[in-house]
């Protein structure tokens, strides 16, 4: 079985960043991702990266759908191919209604159709193909106008596509299209509350689902104090659970309790939207913070990176511990041998 691939969170906007970014591709990393929230962009930072490395791939983690048109997306995408020498990863998001709505002005409305068309207008730009859509959301060329149908003037190029997926009908969407999937809100002991509707929809179309790269975010964080690192991790959960998402809809909360802990994020959101942030803080189970990250010793660490492993996890995309950038290569490094250790 091979071993599993360590992909690292960058965000090379200050020195610390950037070398950190640049010793992990010198260290072997399956790849680099850069985030995207209300901040900075996910796509300019990896094209100053691309002439920065060597051979990690550098992926969006995540790019926020119905924040550029998907044409846009995929000229940005053939960009980062031709900059990169072919090692770009579009990963993408539909995000969800506070961000789409209150930051980019874009109505957060059908978000599987919104994704699924997306995917596919992708594609005909990066085959070659004149670009020419009938979709609920996209109409291309927009009905009653005077649009053509364009080809884009550059060579066709392959784009991995990566789904950020929590919902079952999105977890499906990525078996049917995508390349990969980027998961959180994940414990392998429950792996199959995931994987289940992705291999269904892959097998439905006649994929395979091990041609999928399932890539899960985790922190690591080498320590003795195991419980005590593994509630702070916990304590963390509280703004995820209760702010990420409205009272009525939080697709995290929703993951959680189809893997049995619905009681208790219920009780950690009502805590959070009372104005008790503390309680609903001790409130998130240490059960959580301790399954859904790498938090231990080295040997209790490689025992959880067996576990992912063994639960069908290909990737994953790591947010490291530490004080500084010598402090969080360290941690790095040994991870990666340990993760090396299980080939």
């Amino acid at each position: 079985m091979a071993p599993i691939g360590i992909a690292v969170n960058v965000k090379p906007h200050v020195p610390e960043g950037h070398t950190l970014a640049v010793e992990a591709d010198r260290l072997g990393v399956h790849s680099l991702w850069s985030p995207e929230a209300w901040g900075y962009d996910a796509l300019t930072p990896l094209a100053y990266l691309a002439g920065q490395t060597k051979t990690a791939k550098l992926g969006t983690g995540i790019v926020q759908l119905g924040a550029r048109t998907p044409a846009l997306l995929a000229m940005s995408a053939m960009s980062m191919q031709a900059l990169s020498g072919g090692r770009f990863i579009l990963g993408m998001g539909a995000s969800g209604p506070q961000v789409m709505e209150g930051w980019h002005g874009v109505r957060f409305a059908k978000p599987i159709a919104r994704t699924r068309e997306t995917i596919e207008i992708i594609r005909t730009v990066t085959r070659g193909d004149r670009l020419s859509h009938e979709g609920q959301i996209y109409p291309l060329p927009l009905p009653d106008s005077e649009g053509r149908a364009i080809r884009s003037t550059e060579q066709p190029v392959d784009v991995p596509i990566y789904l950020a997926a929590l919902g079952p009908a999105n977890l499906a969407l990525t078996g049917e299209l995508a390349d990969g999937w980027i998961g959180n809100s994940f414990l392998p002991e429950s792996g199959e509350v995931f994987f289940d509707p992705i291999r269904a929809a892959a097998e439905r179309v006649g994929r395979s689902f091990k041609d999928l790269d399932l890539m899960v975010a985790v922190s690591a964080e080498f320590t003795d104090d195991v419980d005590g690192a593994a509630r702070r991790h916990a304590d963390g959960y509280a703004f995820t659970f209760g702010a990420m998402g409205s009272a009525k809809k939080n697709f995290y909360n929703d993951a959680f309790a189809r893997q049995g802990f619905g009681e208790d994020i219920a009780e950690v959101q009502r805590l959070w939207l009372e104005g008790d942030r503390e309680a609903a803080a001790a409130r998130v189970p240490t059960e959580i913070g301790l399954k859904t990250n790498l938090v231990g010793t080295p040997d209790l660490i490689r025992e959880r990176l067996a576990l992912y492993r063994d639960a069908g996890v290909t990737t994953l995309r790591v947010s490291l511990a530490g004080e500084d950038v010598d402090a969080k290569l360290q941690t790095l490094g040994t991870l990666l041998d340990l993760a090396r250790s299980l080939g």
